[in-house]
């Protein structure tokens, strides 16, 4: 009885997504990235706050070694960490605390082996 309550309920769901249709879609959007500035405009006794994107001039940061063959060779980051840089560290894991892959993450073998050595050292002291 129960798996046929959970039967008709997603049915009845997909039912309803299908006879209201796609949700509408804002072509006036304006995009989500960029540093925006608040402005303040008053009119009246209404104010009105709204946030503009700035345009930036400023272009990413170029790495000090660009030949390297991953992100920590590139950046020069080779021997400066350890288990307790926590920013470092987090961009290798999964959300459950394992490690990525290698093809996800782009490290060379050297490094893709410091880095999970350090993250269970970083598990195991509770950081």
């Amino acid at each position: 009885m129960a798996a046929f309550r959970a039967l008709a309920s997603g049915c009845g769901r997909l039912l309803r997504a299908f006879l209201e249709g796609p949700a509408p879609v804002s072509w006036a959007r304006p995009p989500t990235r960029g540093l925006r500035e608040v402005v303040e405009i008053q009119e009246g006794k209404t104010t009105i706050i709204e946030g503009r994107i700035i345009q930036t001039s400023k272009v990413a940061p170029e790495p000090p070694n660009p030949s390297g063959q991953c992100p920590i060779c590139r950046w020069n980051l080779k021997y400066k960490y350890n288990y307790t840089d926590v920013l470092l560290l987090s961009q290798f894991i999964r959300p459950h605390g394992g490690m990525l892959p290698r093809r996800i993450t782009g490290l060379c073998l050297e490094e893709h082996r410091k880095v999970e050595e350090c993250v269970k050292m970083a598990h195991r002291s509770g950081t």
